[in-house]
């Protein structure tokens, strides 16, 4: 199937996130705008040593085709670019927090939150089409995020606050097109990290001296950000991004399995039931590519 490599590319993606606190959890003693600064720099620092040492010709392509577009189109890409960075650094800062002084439960249901306002943010703004199937997954999952909210209230609303972050900047990349994509994720971190750096002096702790804060910023960066990151932009451009958000949920199953397993929070029975509610949500929205893919790789039997 045409579509097959994206959705591969957004499956590898969300499961490497749904590991993400594996490399967050060791450092969460340091304060989070400590790591966001760290994490950002880092990133934007890695990506122009790369944009400039082995994508110049696609770096030069990008600034032609920017100069090319009319003046409405150059101002829509602006506006795109500035709010994907905006949207990106504020998922990052929330998240961290979250998960550091709040619990990685709320993170995880913040990320079966976004698919939610991924697919309803697409249908109103970008027309994109559900079919009944899909809408039935959509209330499928809008069910299990009532019963998760209904153990803890507050959950719920950093998870709204998070979600929504990543929702609106998932819903802006999908229009952001014809440029290199990891330019444009060049673009957006650059940018997060110049609108960080005049913060840094005053809100940042001292300089961590732990060789295990900076190995965790350093995988942070390249293993769940810039690598994710690509994978996720990749994605965008050739499926939907209601697809790409219902996908979404796989991270938050895996970063469930790991409150439970690895860090030993209270789980209860209905949370388990919410979340294989959104287990089942993601098989039914994806079902006509499940069933698409049986198809074409199903022998066909031949009489003798």
């Amino acid at each position: 199937m045409k579509t097959t490599k994206y959705y591969i590319a957004a499956i590898t993606c969300f499961v490497i996130w749904g590991f993400f606190s594996l490399v967050l959890k060791p450092i969460h003693e340091y304060p989070s705008l400590d790591i966001l600064f760290f994490r950002v720099f880092s990133c934007s620092i890695l990506m122009l040593l790369i944009a400039f040492a082995f994508k110049r010709k696609k770096l030069k392509e990008t600034v032609q085709i920017f100069k090319a577009l009319p003046t409405a189109e150059k101002r829509k890409a602006i506006l795109l670019n500035i709010g994907g960075s905006v949207f990106l650094m504020a998922n990052w800062f929330t998240f961290i927090y979250v998960m550091n002084h709040i619990s990685v439960k709320a993170t995880s249901l913040a990320y079966l939150v976004c698919p939610i306002l991924t697919t309803l943010l697409a249908y109103f703004i970008l027309h994109e089409k559900l079919s009944k199937t899909q809408w039935i997954a959509v209330g499928l999952s809008i069910s299990g995020c009532l019963l998760l909210s209904y153990a803890d209230i507050m959950d719920m609303v950093f998870s709204i606050i998070i979600g929504s972050t990543y929702a609106c900047y998932l819903v802006s990349q999908r229009v952001n097109k014809g440029f290199d994509k990891f330019i444009i994720l060049t673009f957006h971190i650059t940018l997060a990290a110049l609108i960080l750096l005049p913060f840094y002096p005053a809100y940042s702790g001292p300089v961590p001296t732990a060789f295990k804060f900076y190995f965790c910023i350093e995988t942070i960066a390249i293993l769940f950000t810039i690598f994710p990151l690509f994978l996720n932009l990749y994605a965008l451009s050739g499926i939907n991004s209601s697809t790409v958000g219902m996908l979404l949920n796989i991270n938050p199953m895996i970063a469930f399995g790991l409150a439970t397993f690895v860090y030993h929070e209270n789980i209860t029975v209905l949370q388990i039931t919410a979340y294989g509610i959104i287990f089942m949500a993601v098989i039914v929205f994806n079902s006509h590519h499940i069933f698409a893919l049986k198809q074409r790789y199903t022998p066909v039997s031949k009489n003798i």
